[in-house]
């Protein structure tokens, strides 16, 4: 039997009108993550890059098309039913590193994990010391460097066990040490089931990813 894809967009189309002007963002985008697999999406500047990630997140719908995570459909439903499913099958490592400033990381996780009705999340501790900070289990945003926040937010997308991670740009400020030990991270967490979707200018990611997607003024570009 075949495996049921972590995550399907179909033919996906975004329109944005400001005025008597349309915009077509998205362009019949259609893509498939397998569990396990790491794609990365690579563009240029308003090739939809950031548009592609709100529809596949549920944080936005698509004006056309469907996206299924893990083989649940996840668009053109009301937003708490998004809601629901995005807390318990995605997981979504934004730029801004997801943590709550007045949370201590271990707050940050408890937090994402309380959203989540569903059995089967990590422990924090099996979280914590998975990325590496054990020890700043009760610090705050404002007390962790630029790669403890990124090890900081990549848990608390983590904290759900999700069908797919989906992360916009996560190793974009990190300097090539640090970048390297996060890519570490997201390909055990592949190894481990979860299927990742990554949007990047970074070389580094695009060599350990197992596929590559290009976009181009919101079309997968051949």
């Amino acid at each position: 039997m075949d495996k049921v894809a972590a995550l399907e967009a179909q033919d996906l189309y975004r329109f944005y009108r400001a005025g008597g002007e349309e915009t077509l963002a998205l362009r019949g985008v259609s893509l498939t993550v397998a569990p396990g697999e790491v794609l990365a999406v690579v563009g240029p500047s308003g090739s939809g890059k950031s548009t592609l990630l709100s529809c596949l997140a549920g944080l936005d719908e698509p004006a056309g098309g469907r996206v299924l995570v893990g083989g649940e459909q996840l668009t053109h439903r009301p937003e708490a039913d998004r809601a629901r499913i995005r807390a318990r099958r995605i997981g979504v490592l934004m730029q801004t590193r997801n943590l709550v400033a007045h949370l201590t990381v271990a707050q940050n996780i408890r937090l994402a994990q309380q959203l989540n009705l569903e059995s089967g999340v990590l422990g924090r501790e099996e979280l914590l010391e998975g990325v590496g900070l054990r020890d700043r289990a009760n610090a705050y945003a404002s007390e962790l460097s630029g790669g403890e926040l990124a090890r900081a937010g990549l848990a608390v997308a983590l904290a759900n066990t999700p069908d797919v991670l989906l992360a916009d740009e996560p190793t974009g400020e990190l300097d090539g040490a640090v970048e390297t030990s996060i890519l570490e991270l997201l390909r055990a967490r592949a190894t481990a089931g979860t299927g990742l979707l990554i949007v990047t200018h970074s070389p580094a990611v695009v060599r350990v990813a197992d596929s590559v997607i290009h976009l181009r003024d919101g079309q997968v570009a051949a």
